[in-house]
C-alpha cells in the first residue's frame, strides 16, 4: 500500500511583526509583552491579520530569559533572541527586523505598554499612505501626561547648551525650547521635518527595504534621529500619529545635572560620541 505524504499546512505570513528590545528588566518586558499580546489577540480579530512578536534581549540575564520562557510555554507566538553582552540599540533593532516577516514593523522599547486598539489604527494609516516612511504613536507618561517625543534635526550648538552651562543661560534655554517640538495638543496625524523618539516606531517593509536598517556605528542615541533623517532626505514623511497613545516609561539617563556629569556619566560620553558620529555623517 502506497504511503501518503503528509504535508504540513503553511503558516501565514504575518501581517505584523513587533520587535522589542529588551535590556536586564524583566519586570518591565513581562508588563511589555501581555500588552503587545492582548492587542495583537485583538488586532487578529478585528482585522484577521497575523502578527509575530520578536524579542531581541541585549545583555540577557536569567530573569529576562525566564520571562520569555514562559510566554512561549504558554504558545505565545514569541521568538526570542538573546546576545550575552549589551549590543547597543541599532544592532538588536536590526537583528529583530532581519529575523522577522511581516510587511509591517512596529520597534519597541521594553519599556512600552500597548493600548487598546493602537496597533489597527497605525496599520490601516501605514496602508493607506504609501509615502509615510516613519511613523511615531503619542507617548504618555503613567499618569496619562504626554511626553516629548518629536524634535527638530540636532546641530551642534544643541549638543553645546545641552551639555554645558550655557543651556542655562536665557539663550540657551530658548534654543533648547525650540529644539523640541510640541505635538501634545494635537489631533490628526502630522507630517513634520524632524525625528521622532524611537521608543515606538512603526514603518512599511517595502520603504524601509529602500532606505536600509538603523546605522550600527551608534551604540546608543542618534540612531533615531539618523533613521529619520535617511527617510526624510529620500522623499519620505516623518509622522506623529496622536490617534494612537501608548504608555512609556522614560528613564533618562544620559541626563546630567551639572557641569561635571558630562564627564563622569558613561551615558552621557555614549550621548556626545554618538553625536559626534552623527555630525561627521551629515557634514555635507
Amino acid at each position: 500500500m502506497e504511503k501518503r505524504k503528509i504535508v504540513k499546512p503553511k503558516k501565514k505570513k504575518p501581517l505584523l511583526s513587533i520587535v522589542v528590545v529588551s535590556y536586564q528588566n524583566a519586570a518591565i518586558l513581562e508588563l511589555c509583552l501581555n500588552s503587545i499580546i492582548e492587542e495583537v489577540n485583538s488586532l487578529k480579530k478585528i482585522i484577521k491579520a497575523e502578527s509575530e512578536v520578536l524579542v531581541v534581549d541585549s545583555g540577557a540575564i536569567e530573569k529576562t530569559r525566564d520571562v520569555v520562557k514562559q510566554f512561549i510555554l504558554d504558545q505565545k507566538p514569541v521568538k526570542y533572541f538573546s546576545f550575552k553582552k549589551n549590543t547597543g540599540f541599532s544592532k538588536a533593532v536590526n537583528k529583530g527586523i532581519k529575523e522577522s516577516a511581516g510587511d509591517f514593523l512596529l520597534i519597541l522599547n521594553a519599556d512600552i505598554i500597548l493600548t487598546k486598539n493602537s496597533l489597527g489604527k497605525m496599520i490601516n494609516y501605514l496602508k493607506e499612505n504609501s509615502r509615510v516612511g516613519i511613523l511615531g504613536p503619542k507617548l504618555l507618561n503613567f499618569d496619562g501626561s504626554p511626553q516629548i517625543s518629536a524634535f527638530h534635526f540636532y546641530t551642534p550648538s544643541i549638543i553645546l547648551y545641552r551639555r554645558t552651562i550655557l543651556g542655562k543661560t536665557a539663550w540657551g534655554k530658548r534654543k533648547l525650547q525650540n529644539f523640541v517640538i510640541d505635538f501634545s495638543a494635537k489631533k490628526a496625524p502630522v507630517s513634520f521635518d524632524g525625528w521622532l523618539m524611537g521608543s515606538a516606531l512603526m514603518l512599511r517593509r517595502d520603504n524601509l527595504e529602500k532606505i536600509g536598517s538603523m546605522d550600527e556605528r551608534y551604540f546608543m542615541y542618534f540612531e533615531d534621529v539618523d533613521w529619520c533623517r535617511r527617510f526624510r532626505e529620500a522623499g519620505f514623511e516623518i509622522v506623529y500619529f496622536p490617534l494612537s497613545a501608548l504608555f512609556h516609561y522614560h528613564g533618562k539617563q544620559s541626563a546630567t545635572r551639572h557641569f561635571w556629569d558630562a564627564f563622569l556619566n558613561p551615558m552621557t560620553l555614549v550621548h556626545i560620541q554618538s553625536a559626534f558620529k552623527y555630525f561627521w555623517k551629515f557634514r555635507k
